[in-house]
């Protein structure tokens, strides 16, 4: 049987103590070794100086943010713990999950794309999707009685966060949910699944937009999400209210709305920049 080696059989006491899964042993052991390979040391002679050193060399080999993170937590508890250097761990920091902008397609590619569907359910909840601003899981959630055409809203039943609330229906969308009802007949569920006794499974609506994208012609990724991503930016380029916005997106925080003021095209064009309240005469150097 082959000897545990000095830096493996000193981690795993450390662990053992930390009551650590074998799982997270094995994971942070084989960070440190990779760690100490790169330098081609032993992990106890480099100091916070490497460890930066080697945080730029995985970023720059594009490694994935969540397996930074690993690594990152394989050496604080290495440095804090099996090395007993308390002040190293708060200074090697976590990488921060990248913040990227929403895809929209723009009005012209979502009718493309809603009409590029070819079944009559998908596309009926799509355009569900995208006139109120619903989330996949709502839109295979609705049931024919939350159709509410006399106050023209949408009752969102449990939400994200266990929350109900009302979406907007447009007069468009009701004459377009009324010409499915009457060739589905839909009784209980508005998307009925296979079994008309459950719904629509959110899986269903994948495969569609994956098909209706490429039907399409369109070279950006759409999801359901990317029609409630362009229902938030079409509304803000409308000129509605940042606050209404998030009340229909059922959104806890503004914060969580306000990504959408980054991509709102319109707004940005319209937005008049200070310099154009400056008189200037910028005149080249000779």
């Amino acid at each position: 049987m082959s000897q545990m080696s000095p830096l493996r059989r000193r981690m795993t006491e450390d662990m053992t103590i930390r009551n650590l899964s074998p799982t997270t042993q094995r994971s942070y052991i084989h960070a440190v070794k990779k760690f100490s390979a790169y330098f081609g040391r032993s992990p106890d002679g480099l100091d916070l100086e490497d460890v930066h050193a080697y945080q730029v060399h995985l970023v720059s080999r594009g490694v994935a943010w969540g397996t930074l993170n690993q690594v990152v937590c394989a050496l604080r508890f290495f440095y804090g713990v099996t090395l007993g250097q308390d002040t190293v761990p708060e200074r090697i920091p976590y990488a921060r999950q990248p913040r990227t902008l929403p895809v929209v397609l723009s009005p012209d590619e979502v009718v493309r794309f809603l009409e590029a569907v070819s079944s009559l359910k998908c596309r009926t909840a799509l355009t569900t999707a995208y006139a109120a601003g619903l989330r996949v899981s709502e839109v295979v959630a609705l049931k024919v009685g939350d159709i509410d055409s006399r106050r023209m809203v949408i009752r969102v039943e449990q939400g994200k966060g266990a929350k109900d609330r009302y979406a907007m229906l447009s007069p468009q969308l009701l004459g377009i949910l009324r010409a499915y009802w009457k060739f589905a007949r839909p009784r209980i569920w508005l998307f009925p699944g296979r079994d008309e006794e459950r719904p629509l499974h959110p899986n269903a609506l994948h495969p569609a937009c994956r098909a209706a994208r490429a039907a399409a012609g369109l070279d950006k990724r759409v999801t359901v999400h990317t029609l409630r991503h362009s229902f938030a930016t079409h509304l803000l380029e409308q000129g509605t209210d940042i606050r209404i916005i998030q009340a229909l997106l059922g959104h806890r925080n503004l914060s969580s709305t306000a990504r959408y003021t980054q991509v709102a095209m319109n707004t940005i064009r319209g937005t008049e920049s200070p310099l154009e309240h400056l008189t200037l005469e910028v005149v080249p150097p000779a």
